[in-house]
């Protein structure tokens, strides 16, 4: 292998968006929240809330909305480990268990359409009614909507437009500046969307952390900057033109504002997805050095599109390597619906076919992921020799 906090705008747009909301008061930077997910927690729709249940930096979830599950609790159903946030049948009910109203209001659904239903839209509005700020990160911009404008300017609430892009003027093309950034720089891409990328980026961020290798995660999504990614890009919401530009910019600020060892990049979508682009412009703007791909065995076809055969991970490591200069270095597995035994014997089967190490980030020990960017990177390990020598 090569060897290769300021924050970003649309992170910083994050925090700063109440002081120039057209919705009315100024959020709390995080605080308490109700994660809005109804039908959807657990499933790949549900991926926002899903993300918030398993880490949140800026908001204290106190509870998810979904009456499918109403009663249980949201640890125990999204991965077997209960973890003391409570599924709610509606917002009342939420409300009611917090004993006092949330500062916000989170949508945690992200459906392929980026768009509030008819329903919906009267549930973000309760929780207006009641005081409660907004975090919104779908691709229909509330502060764009005059009867949500209205609604939080009399209750002096803030939206929050998470994938909402700056001015075009203010937005970056381009520049070469990615070679500057000498650090590894690691992309979690995949071979589907909603199928774990973020989650395996954020463990293996901590995993790397904790081993004393310092690492700094750069989100791509709505989520992960919900979640608290202090640098980042919502990429499927900027103009194309500006798409590899706004990736590389958010890499070198957080290259510039924390001189980490390795840098994260969390993927979107699948290279070879029809209708998702996002990697192309990961691949093309952070030009990373090395690539962990997730994979999702029991997955067939891709998840919002039914009638799309999955690829197979060999399929989508010659495609990635193919279309940029990059080595795939590891493979992670979603498990979801594989027993146990049967996540062992699909990491066997990988190795042995792709020749790169294989693991799950959720259920198997983080050492993994670790020794799998030491395998690639091995001046890192050697770093950490000469600090405890």
């Amino acid at each position: 292998m090569p060897s290769p906090s300021v924050r970003s705008d649309l992170s910083r747009a994050h925090d700063e968006q109440p002081t120039r909301t057209a919705a009315g008061g100024a959020a709390p930077d995080g605080g308490t929240a109700v994660v809005y997910c109804e039908g959807n927690f657990g499933a790949i729709d549900g991926k926002t809330a899903n993300g918030l249940v398993r880490h949140s930096e800026r908001y204290e979830i106190l509870s998810v909305i979904d009456s499918g599950h109403a009663g249980l609790d949201a640890g125990e159903v999204l991965d077997g480990t209960p973890n003391g946030i409570s599924i709610c049948t509606d917002l009342a009910a939420a409300v009611a268990l917090a004993g006092s109203v949330p500062d916000f209001f989170i949508f945690g659904v992200a459906p392929t359409s980026g768009m509030l239903s008819p329903v919906e839209r009267q549930i973000v509005l309760q929780a207006i009614g009641l005081g409660m700020n907004i975090v919104n990160g779908l691709h229909e911009f509330l502060n764009e909507d005059p009867e949500f404008v209205t609604a939080a300017a009399a209750t002096g609430v803030a939206i929050l437009d998470v994938r909402r892009p700056r001015d075009k003027k203010d937005l970056h093309m381009f520049s070469g500046r990615i070679d500057s950034v000498t650090c590894p720089r690691i992309a979690v891409l995949g071979t589907d969307g909603a199928i774990g990328k973020r989650t395996t980026a954020t463990i293996l961020t901590k995993a790397l952390n904790d081993r004393g290798i310092k690492a700094v995660l750069v989100g791509t999504g709505q989520t992960g900057l919900i979640q608290g990614a202090r640098y980042g890009v919502a990429l499927d919401a900027i103009p194309c033109q500006f798409c590899s530009g706004e990736m590389e910019h958010a890499v070198v600020e957080a290259f510039e504002g924390e001189h980490p060892d390795v840098i994260i990049i969390e993927g979107q979508g699948a290279l070879s997805h029809p209708a998702y682009l996002s990697s192309t412009f990961i691949l093309r703007g952070s030009r990373p050095h090395a690539v962990v791909l997730q994979h999702a065995p029991a997955r067939k076809r891709l998840g919002d599109f039914g009638d799309v055969v999955a690829p197979t991970p060999a399929s989508e490591i010659n495609l990635i390597q193919t279309f940029a200069d990059t080595q795939v270095i590891g493979l992670t597995l979603n498990h979801e619906h594989m027993t146990d035994a049967e996540v062992d014997a699909a990491i066997t089967m990988y190795e042995l076919e792709l020749g790169i190490p294989a693991t799950d980030a959720l259920t198997r020990s983080p050492d993994r992921l670790v020794e799998m960017v030491l395998g690639a990177f091995p001046e890192l390990g050697q770093e950490l020799a000469n600090l405890g020598a």
